[in-house]
């Protein structure tokens, strides 16, 4: 996934499956090419970046 398509959505404020490791994420915040997320599935956040994510469609 690219930085600007992660902006888009985040500005849609539209329900989009977002992955990293085949695990569902949602993106707290981008800073340069670097993604905060936290896993859908459980309390933890980590920082990957963004070219890691990526949407199912």
């Amino acid at each position: 996934m690219n930085r600007n398509r992660i902006y888009e959505i985040m500005e849609n404020k539209e329900i989009r499956d977002i992955y990293y490791e085949n695990r569902p994420v949602w993106v707290q915040e981008v800073n340069n090419d670097v993604a905060k997320i936290g896993f859908m599935d459980d309390q933890v956040e980590k920082d990957v970046f963004v070219e890691e994510l990526y949407e199912n469609e």
